[in-house]
C-alpha cells in the first residue's frame, strides 16, 4: 500500500506536465490560423485606404503565401511586373490579394504599386477584339483593336471610358472592357 501511494505521488507530476505541454504545443500549432482567420476579417490593422482596390505587383518576383507573415508556406510566385491585382484584405504590412482568374493569397505591401494597370477583359456578350479609339467617344478614329488578355497602362477614367496604353496603342476603351478598375469608378 505504501508503494502505491508513492507511486501516485510520482505519477500525478508527470502526468500534469504531459498534459500541459500538450496544451502548449496545440496553441503554437494553431496560433497561425487564428492569426490567418483574424486577419482575413481585420481591416483596422491595416493601411487606412479603401478595400478592396486594385493595384499592380511592383517586382519581378512576388511570392504569393497561404497566410499574412512569413511562416506561411509560398503558394506560388508572380514574374511579371506591373499585373494588376485586386487587395481584398489588410493585416499589418500584408495584403491578400486576388488576380483575375480569382486566385487569393497573401503579399507583403512593399511588393505592390499604386500604378493602375488592367488587362483587357473577355467579354461575356461580344466575342473577339476590343476597340481603342482615339477619344472616349466611339464615333472618333480607331486607334487600335486589342485582343482579350493584353495588359496596359490605366491613364485615367471617367467612369465609362479608359484612358488605356501599352506596347504600341495608346488610346480610350471602354471601361467595362477592362480587368483593373471597378464600374464607374473615377481616376484622374
Amino acid at each position: 500500500m505504501m508503494v502505491a501511494v508513492r507511486l501516485r505521488r510520482l505519477v500525478r507530476p508527470l502526468m500534469i506536465a504531459v498534459v500541459t505541454l500538450a496544451v502548449v504545443t496545440l496553441a503554437v500549432l494553431a496560433a497561425p490560423s487564428v492569426r490567418s482567420a483574424r486577419a482575413a476579417n481585420d481591416q483596422s490593422e491595416g493601411s487606412g485606404l479603401p478595400v478592396p482596390r486594385f493595384v499592380s505587383l511592383k517586382s519581378d518576383h512576388v511570392n504569393v503565401r497561404g497566410g499574412p507573415n512569413k511562416e506561411h508556406e509560398v503558394a506560388w510566385v508572380y514574374t511579371r511586373p506591373g499585373l494588376p491585382v485586386e487587395i481584398t484584405a489588410e493585416y499589418e504590412n500584408w495584403r491578400r490579394i486576388r488576380d483575375r482568374d480569382g486566385t487569393e493569397g497573401w503579399v507583403y505591401h512593399s511588393l505592390l504599386s499604386g500604378k493602375r494597370t488592367a488587362y483587357v477583359a473577355k467579354s461575356k456578350t461580344q466575342a473577339g477584339l476590343v476597340s481603342l479609339y482615339e477619344a472616349a467617344d466611339p464615333n472618333t478614329p480607331l486607334r487600335a483593336t486589342l485582343e482579350p488578355g493584353v495588359l496596359g497602362t490605366v491613364k485615367r477614367c471617367n467612369g465609362q471610358w479608359c484612358r488605356f496604353t501599352g506596347d504600341g496603342f495608346d488610346g480610350w476603351i471602354e471601361q467595362d472592357r477592362l480587368w483593373g478598375v471597378y464600374p464607374n469608378e473615377k481616376i484622374e
